[in-house]
């Protein structure tokens, strides 16, 4: 008899070891920048406002304080007041030592503070700046949030809230992807540089597949299609995928529908026809199914 053990779990890439991070960013989109790169690697630092009644100037830590919890786990938090001369002193030291340094604030803002980058260039050729904005270009002092970027490309429906922050998160990664970005073009230049990463624009990247007509109504994964729908069912919901040939076949064959071409997947009939087999079903008889003849579902409650 053959003993198998299970396969030890790959190491995760490392790729910013040895790489020092020093963020002022504050609520979401710069900490889970700082928590990305923390697991590529990085040693991550932030220097927070003081806030003597809640603990920590991130406004975060009182608003949600699990999620900032999660999102600092590993961080080393200080705390300084940039507008003071000990607050300036302090930062100065940390970027002294600092390999990249990500803000979150409006460029105007940073001026007040003393921390236009020709200037931190000047004092620290080799240090990278990841800035995040909300706009990019000229409307990066216009206020705006994660609802309003969404808005502007189209992916608020309704009077309905998207059920999580896109454009913050997006944004996030957009921020850990500029730093790997700035370690290598410091390589390559032997000099920091300066990048921008706006969450207006990670929000219009994110809407790419509406603008390109893919979730529009018509479009084959905006409803279109009978395989790739979110259908009741008789104790719930369930989201179908079965949008590659293989599947839809698959589906059709299980629901009594002759023709799974392209064609006869837009057909109304065959929306029609896999409705009725899905409201038929329980949540725990789809499970079933979909295991036995490899149809991509998900069931969810009503």
């Amino acid at each position: 008899m053959t003993i198998r053990t299970a396969s030890p779990a790959p190491k995760p890439a490392r790729p910013l070891a040895g790489v020092r991070i020093l963020s002022l960013a504050l609520n979401l989109p710069g900490p889970a920048a700082l928590m990305r790169c923390r697991t590529m690697g990085a040693t991550c630092v932030k220097l927070e406002p003081p806030a003597p009644d809640s603990g920590a100037g991130d406004p975060m830590a009182s608003y949600a304080p699990q999620a900032y919890a999660a999102l600092h786990a590993g961080v080393r938090v200080l705390r300084a007041n940039l507008k003071t001369e000990a607050g300036q002193k302090a930062l100065h030291r940390e970027l002294a030592r600092t390999d990249v340094l990500v803000t979150s604030f409006r460029p105007s803002a940073l001026a007040r503070l003393d921390l236009g980058w020709r200037k931190l260039h000047k004092l620290y050729p080799t240090l990278s700046q990841v800035a995040i904005v909300g706009a990019s270009g000229e409307r990066a002092e216009e206020p705006g949030h994660d609802l309003t970027y969404l808005a502007e490309h189209g992916l608020v429906s309704g009077l309905d809230l998207p059920p999580t922050l896109y454009a913050d998160m997006g944004g996030s990664l957009m921020a850990s992807e500029a730093v790997l970005q700035a370690q290598l073009l410091r390589a390559a230049k032997g000099r920091g540089v300066f990048l921008e990463v706006a969450l207006a624009d990670a929000a219009g990247y994110l809407a790419l597949p509406r603008a390109w007509g893919l979730t529009a109504p018509q479009g084959s994964v905006g409803g279109a299609h009978a395989g790739y729908r979110v259908y009741p069912c008789q104790d719930g919901r369930v989201a179908v995928a079965a949008l590659e040939p293989h599947f839809a076949q698959a589906l059709c064959a299980a629901a009594g529908v002759a023709d799974a071409s392209r064609k006869g997947m837009l057909a109304s009939a065959t929306h029609e026809a896999i409705a009725a087999f899905l409201l038929g079903r329980t949540r725990r008889q789809l499970e079933r199914l979909a295991i036995e003849q490899d149809i991509p579902l998900h069931v969810l409650p009503a």
